[in-house]
């Protein structure tokens, strides 16, 4: 249960703190990285409680989506409307870039998927890839993006 606990952490903070990067470079915010990742962590110890609970596989998505809006709108000066279109637009790339990755997977290895999905470790490993690339995307988007300075509401020393 830790070592999956662990896994699980290993994969999440890093995709998680991806999407909320390249949603907020989407929206035109300049990117904070302390910020970022605090908020990456966060939103993925969240979202392991929503998947340890009994509810409906996927729940957790539609959470994600929702609360990655909220952090843009309540630290940013970005509308809710443009905040959840960014991260509606994040989690859409990092769902291609999952299906991307997997199909290129299993082919080129020949591994019975159900064998990987079945072995927790090779199963988070191979989440780091797209999480990787939703963090250089975000930086890619962020570099031709034009961005407010201003975006933030928050000015805290440390971030």
């Amino acid at each position: 249960m830790i070592e999956k606990s662990l896994l699980f952490f290993l994969q999440g903070i890093p995709e998680v703190t991806g999407v909320v990067a390249l949603s907020l470079a989407i929206a035109g915010v300049p990117l904070r990285w302390r910020l970022i990742a605090a908020a990456g962590t966060v939103l993925t110890i969240i979202i392991f409680i929503i998947r340890s609970l009994p509810l409906t596989f996927g729940l957790h998505t539609i959470a994600v989506i929702l609360m990655v809006t909220l952090f843009i709108t309540k630290t940013t000066r970005v509308t809710s409307a443009n905040s959840f279109v960014a991260a509606m637009s994040s989690i859409t790339v990092l769902m291609i870039l999952e299906l991307a990755i997997n199909k290129l997977f299993f082919t080129i290895t020949r591994l019975d998927p159900q064998a990987v999905i079945s072995n927790n470790f090779l199963w988070k490993l191979l989440g780091l890839p797209q999480a990787v690339l939703m963090i250089l995307l975000a930086v890619i988007v962020a570099k031709y993006k034009k961005h407010d300075k201003g975006a933030w509401k928050i000015e805290l020393p440390f971030f």
